[in-house]
């Protein structure tokens, strides 16, 4: 006869497992709820609400659509964050390296030269630059190529115009039509929101190099759409079929590399001035950043613009691009971290590092050019004949090139360290074979002892130096900004209040 022994399971085990799956329950009920809401919103997000024209310049109005994105955008209009080299707060660039005054003279830069802030006042600071003078009349001042990267109005006012036809007016003379600053119509279609290319330079650039930049992908477009503007380029008045305007062109027929724009450019012939003390005919660099971008590890990584200087962030069922384009120190975690599991510390470190060893033979390379500069002038001074200086001068015009290509390329010394102290280097052994020469040439005219130099020790005592009338020019500019400028910005609201904004159903 067997028996069969029952357990009975205590109370609390009960309770306990009824407790948990009630809280089981409630959870994924909870997650259930949030992912359908934050599908919802996203769907509201991203639903246009309003109609976007094929050429709506304003920034505001396809905020309406895109209000995420357009709300990290304003936060360009902050001035806050500095860094040693860069950030988006204004600094004075002459008063920090007063031998880029005489490095430029003759050139508009010696007058004034800030360091940017962001988009959002791409148009402001070129109206209040000294560098854009004061220009009274529309037939006056700079050539209407000048305002090609600082504007989402420029596409509107091509189609209208003409390309050509856009290149051969003046900047005054279109002032009134572009006080829209850098934003949303520039890189994207109204009717997809596709990265696209709004300027025809970068297209024919690359068509001249055997490039279709149609066939680019859409991680090759979040740097090309970067590199409309943010590159090397020249006026060219020869080109034919447009011969006379200012035609915006940038000069990578033979490559990207600084020695292929300069041979571009030694066999055109092409300089932007004339430097007034050496006479050598000069270059000045943009600020090539996607050539020098192209020649450092994140391209060759295949990580792009964006992926730095517009990460992506999440809110709620939302993913997007950070529109606040800026230094990617700013959202270290966000633009560096997602890769790199390094501290924030360490990846700062590593930064500062590289950034500093460029400068501290960048500013070697300023002194040399400067003194070479103004030891040219004095050989002229002292009888020098065009034969005689002919090489020196073309020496002054390579180094201060390989000078401005690295100097002028904004973050070039972390984006392609190595390159950036190459090509330096490159700027220093030209800079000190012109004074080598300078010094036997010098000999010949009688000059051995050393020679004294100007002090140059602040920016207006360089200014003073190569003879610019600076209080003339800050009144001219004072004038322009009090006269001209609000009847451009009366002139635009007048047109852009007949603009049609048409809401969706």
């Amino acid at each position: 006869m067997s028996t069969t022994k029952t357990t009975k399971r205590s109370p609390w085990i009960n309770w306990t497992l009824f407790v948990v799956t009630l809280a089981v329950v409630f959870f994924l009920g909870l997650l259930v709820s949030t992912i359908t809401e934050r599908r919802a919103e996203a769907i509201f997000a991203y639903k246009p609400k309003v109609q976007l024209n094929e050429f709506e310049p304003r920034n505001e109005v396809w905020g309406k659509n895109y209000p995420w994105q357009y709300e990290s955008y304003r936060k360009t209009q902050e001035t806050d964050f500095r860094t040693p080299h860069g950030g988006n707060s204004m600094k004075d660039v002459l008063a920090e390296s007063p031998e880029l005054v005489v490095m430029w003279a003759g050139y508009a830069f010696s007058r004034d030269y800030n360091q940017g802030r962001g988009h959002s006042y791409a148009v402001e600071d070129t109206w209040n630059s000294i560098r854009t003078g004061g220009p009274k009349a529309p037939d006056q001042g700079m050539p209407s190529t000048c305002w090609t990267c600082k504007s989402p109005d420029v596409p509107r006012m091509m189609n209208q115009m003409g390309v050509k036809e856009y290149y051969s007016s003046t900047w005054a003379a279109l002032g009134h039509e572009h006080t829209n600053s850098i934003g949303c119509a520039d890189c994207h279609n109204p009717e997809t929101m596709d990265l696209t290319i709004t300027r025809p330079a970068l297209v024919e650039a690359l068509e001249l190099m055997g490039k279709d930049v149609s066939k680019a992908t859409h991680q090759e477009m979040r740097s090309l759409v970067c590199a409309q503007c943010h590159v090397e380029y020249y006026f060219d008045k020869k080109r034919p079929g447009a011969e006379g305007a200012n035609y915006l062109t940038f000069p990578w027929t033979n490559g990207f590399g600084p020695e292929d724009m300069l041979k571009y450019f030694d066999d055109k012939g092409f300089s932007d001035w004339t430097h007034t003390l050496s006479k050598a005919p000069m270059l000045k660099a943009q600020h090539p950043d996607y050539e020098v971008y192209m020649t450092g590890i994140h391209a060759e990584r295949g990580v792009s613009c964006a992926d730095c200087h517009m990460p992506y962030v999440s809110e709620g069922g939302l993913k997007y691009s950070n529109h606040h384009v800026t230094s990617p120190l700013k959202y270290i975690s966000q633009a560096c971290q997602t890769c790199h599991r390094e501290s924030e510390a360490t990846l700062l470190k590593n930064v500062y590092d590289r950034q500093n060893k460029v400068a501290e033979v960048r500013h070697k390379a300023e002194k040399l050019l400067t003194r070479a500069h103004v030891e040219a002038k004095m050989a002229w001074d002292n009888g020098a004949t065009e034969a005689e200086m002919k090489s020196i001068l073309y020496d002054i015009r390579a180094g201060q090139w390989y000078w401005d290509y690295v100097a002028a390329s904004h973050g070039g010394s972390f984006h392609s360290p190595v390159e950036s102290a190459r090509v330096m280097g490159k700027a220093i052994d030209h800079a000190q074979e012109a004074r080598v020469k300078l010094a036997r040439l010098l000999a010949t005219k009688g000059i051995t002892a050393e020679l004294a130099y100007p002090d140059i020790s602040t920016k207006e005592k360089a200014q003073e130096y190569i003879g610019l009338p600076m209080e003339k020019l800050r009144q001219e500019k004072r004038e322009f900004l009090d006269e001209i400028i609000p009847v451009w910005k009366k002139k635009a609201a007048e047109r852009q209040a007949t603009y049609d904004v048409v809401l969706n159903d």
